[in-house]
C-alpha cells in the first residue's frame, strides 16, 4: 500500500519536501537518481524546480514522473 502525494516543494541540493495524504511530511533525496536514465535531465535546476503534483504522485514539466510508493518508502521524515 502507498499514500498519494498531495504537495511537493523543491528544496536545495535536489531534495523534495513531500506531503502525503496521511499527513506525513518527508524529504526525498533526488541526487541519488540523477545519474540514472531519464533522471539525468533533472540535473538542470530550472527543470528540477518545475516539479508538481500529477494524479497521486509527482511529475516534472518534461514529463518525467516517479512512483508514489518509491517516494514514500525511500524518503525520511521532515524535521
Amino acid at each position: 500500500m502507498y499514500f498519494s502525494v498531495i504537495d511537493v516543494k523543491p528544496q536545495e541540493d535536489y531534495r523534495l519536501l513531500l506531503t502525503f495524504e496521511n499527513g506525513e511530511r518527508k524529504i526525498f533525496r533526488m541526487k541519488e537518481y540523477l545519474d540514472l536514465g531519464v533522471f539525468r535531465k533533472l540535473r538542470n535546476e530550472n527543470i528540477f524546480k518545475t516539479v508538481h503534483i500529477a494524479f497521486d504522485s509527482i511529475e516534472w514539466a518534461n514529463g518525467i514522473d516517479m512512483d508514489p510508493e518509491e517516494l514514500y518508502q525511500n524518503s525520511i521524515p521532515a524535521e
